[in-house]
């Protein structure tokens, strides 16, 4: 499990493709390394990855299958392109933001960012079929950030308005118009959603 509270950006320091598989090498620095071992989870851009291997100068390798590809940014990446980096949570963390499981459920497209000295609103269109799901003041997660949604949701586009903090920390202060990000839905929210539709079918039968 992960939190969305993204430790850093860094960047990707190779790429192995062959058909439908991807392995990926990001160069973590010593407190993300810290305790890592083969086999743990980090989320890369949002995406739980298992750790392959690692050298003891941080590089760290993940191998991406092709459902992973599909759903997911990371077969756009290139070498040396910048991606959110959190390790798995652990007992006693603080939750700073909420709870995230590291599966995508889509992708949605930067339609527009507007800055200005003290704030960033990044709006995305999102495919349909999550519209019940992307809520005013509710959470949702963006390439692994844990963020909260804007005041509207509508014609299938939601906003979302950013402090400097954030974009410091992400990936999200370089972010451009057209660019593809991973969406993770709030799960809490899903199952409220999902429940009350499956409640509501039943009874209007």
């Amino acid at each position: 499990m992960f939190t969305g509270i993204v430790k850093g950006v860094f960047s990707v320091e190779a790429l192995e493709f062959s058909e439908k598989f991807l392995r990926l090498s990001v160069h973590l620095n010593e407190t993300l390394c810290e305790g890592l071992q083969v086999g743990a989870s980090v989320a890369v851009n949002g995406v739980c990855l298992t750790v392959t291997s690692f050298t003891k100068e941080g590089l760290v390798t993940f191998d991406v299958m092709q459902e992973t590809l599909r759903v997911t940014n990371l077969g756009e990446l290139l070498e040396e392109s910048d991606v959110n980096i959190e390790r798995a949570a652990r007992f006693n963390d603080e939750i700073g933001g909420h709870l995230l499981s590291g599966h995508i459920h889509d992708t949605v497209i930067v339609s527009d960012v507007t800055r200005t000295e003290t704030n960033t609103t990044i709006h995305f269109e999102f495919d349909e079929q999550w519209s019940d799901y992307l809520l005013p003041k509710g959470y949702v997660a963006l390439n692994g950030a844990s963020l909260t949604i804007g005041e509207k949701v509508e014609n299938n586009c939601f906003r979302v308005h950013l402090i400097p903090e954030t974009l410091q920390m992400t990936t999200f202060g370089k972010v451009k118009q057209g660019d593809r990000v991973n969406l993770e839905i709030d799960s809490q929210t899903q199952a409220v959603v999902n429940t009350v539709k499956k409640y509501l079918s039943k009874t209007i039968r």
